[in-house]
């Protein structure tokens, strides 16, 4: 029984720098009686062609290439004009879980035989259904060739002069309207910037918001106690006393009960 399981007949293109890569998926489509034919690229230049020229049905997608990515390949012919496309990829389980919930296939490599079948099924039935895939496509190349980056350190400018502070030295950060203060355990800096433009730059496994204007490094938390009407008293590590609103108060109570 094949993998697709009716009659039609699809054309598949493998693109991979991988030559064993590359072997693998063909054996795999040439043993399923509804792939009429299989394409090779081994680079994102000669994808990019034999789309264009081949127009094919299925793209078993490397993500990260040298040269020209994924991304790049899929920028150049367009998300809306790509065909349905089943990722190939050596990343862990958090690049797999960016793929289930962007509802595109993946393989991970070595590519087993059942779930090759079960990405074939997907494939297929997508192209059934004529859906496009083109936002969802470049969300999910984007969200693995150029994962955001969160700041290690911030500029600081005063009297003519630019300097760094290191975010891993920063205990507090405290608004007032659009400038943010720098809290450390020997200084202050004023940076001009809203809290909330800052925040979407910080990485939430270290910094997180305990109040409209204030947010803390969860490495710098020494201890944590309870306070009137669901708020939260904490005490940091350089014996400052931080108090959370009942509003941000629930994430910071989930951060304390993680077990890890």
């Amino acid at each position: 029984m094949s993998a697709i399981g009716s009659a039609a007949s699809w054309n598949a293109l493998i693109v991979d720098d991988e030559p064993l890569a590359r072997d693998g998926l063909r054996m795999l489509l040439r043993a399923d009686g509804d792939i009429q034919n299989v394409y090779e690229a081994k680079d994102g230049s000669e994808a990019i062609g034999l789309i264009r020229d081949r127009k094919p049905d299925i793209v078993f997608l490397d993500v990260q290439m040298p040269e020209m990515s994924g991304l790049e390949v899929v920028e150049a012919i367009g998300p809306d004009c790509m065909p349905v496309v089943i990722f190939v990829t050596a990343h862990d389980q958090y690049a797999i879980k960016a793929f289930e919930l962007n509802a595109i296939d993946y393989l991970l490599k070595p590519v087993a035989r059942t779930r090759f079948d079960e990405a074939l099924r997907r494939a297929c039935a997508r192209l059934r259904e004529q859906s496009s895939t083109g936002n969802r496509l470049i969300s999910l190349l984007q969200t693995l060739a150029a994962p955001q980056k969160k700041l290690t350190r911030i500029a600081v400018r005063s009297a003519g002069k630019t300097y760094f502070v290191e975010l891993d030295d920063v205990d507090w950060i405290q608004s007032a309207e659009n400038y943010i203060q720098l809290h450390t355990s020997t200084s202050r800096h004023l940076v001009h910037v809203p809290i909330q433009t800052l925040l979407e730059s910080l990485d939430p496994e270290r910094f997180l918001r305990i109040h409209r204007s204030m947010i803390v490094n969860l490495r710098q938390i020494k201890e944590i106690a309870p306070a009137a009407h669901g708020e939260c008293v904490l005490t940091l590590n350089s014996g400052v006393r931080l108090q959370s609103s009942r509003t941000y108060s629930e994430a910071l109570k989930r951060w304390a009960n993680n077990p890890f």
